[in-house]
């Protein structure tokens, strides 16, 4: 078999500021960073775990959308956490806001919605308390 990986790409407006807040709020760490021609980062790779995930800014010519430039994300970011309480403040404190508060749900799991400050939807999950 063929090596097959999915990575992620977050397209934001102020890639250095995400990556700044994917650092700061997840503990993510930037594994590569490739600067356009203006110094302005063209991608950043970000470890999450066992996980991988990119941000690049919007380049409207290139079809690449912020949430904000479509006016939300069709994308939902699940995120498996030891304490999603801790995690969704962390993320909060850092500028995002709380969709759906993270509780304990029926189907066994603590979870919540975390909007990132760059439109990103993100489902805080773990553990139920």
């Amino acid at each position: 078999m063929t090596k097959l990986q999915i990575l992620p790409r977050l397209i934001v407006s102020e890639p250095d500021r995400a990556a700044a807040y994917y650092r700061d709020s997840l503990g993510a760490e930037e594994a590569f960073r490739a600067l356009g021609d203006d110094g302005r980062p063209t991608v950043v790779e970000h470890l999450l775990g066992a996980t991988s995930f990119r941000v690049s800014p919007a380049v409207p010519a290139w079809g690449w959308l912020s949430p904000h430039d479509l006016g939300g994300s069709p994308v939902l970011l699940e995120i498996e956490v030891d304490d999603p309480d801790e995690t969704g403040a962390r993320m909060t404190a850092h500028g995002a806001e709380t969709v759906v508060p993270i509780e304990n749900r029926d189907y066994g799991k603590r979870s919540g919605r975390i909007r990132d400050p760059f439109g990103h939807l993100w489902i805080v999950t773990g553990e139920p308390r």
